[in-house]
């Protein structure tokens, strides 16, 4: 979890775990980040190695390339694979960049 809070701090976007409280989301851009899941690898019944499935999620109010571009930055100097995904919500009028990935636990 360490190295993930790095990665964020990193990138210099707003950062919160799920959500903002309310009230305290800053303006775009900002980043909520999620660890919806594991992907360990295990033997003999035990966990040998702990891997956590990470999805940062930028929202921004306008496409912006820049700010993609320097998240991206960031993860590809950490070595980090990772799958993006992009979708406008109507509701908020914001757009959601997803980056899927796993990182050791």
């Amino acid at each position: 979890m360490d190295k993930l809070l790095q990665i964020l701090g990193e990138a210099g976007i707003p950062f919160a775990y799920d959500h903002f409280a309310e009230g305290e989301s800053p303006d775009p851009p900002f980043i909520c980040y999620l660890l919806p899941g594991t992907n360990h690898f295990g033997a003999d019944g035990r966990v040998y190695y702990k891997i956590n499935e990470v999805h940062i999620e930028l929202y921004t109010d306008s496409k912006d390339l820049e700010i993609e571009h320097q998240l991206e930055a960031v993860l590809d100097k950490h070595g980090i694979f990772y799958d993006r995904s992009e979708v406008w919500i109507d509701s908020e009028k914001l757009y959601e960049v997803l980056y899927s990935f796993e990182i050791e636990a």
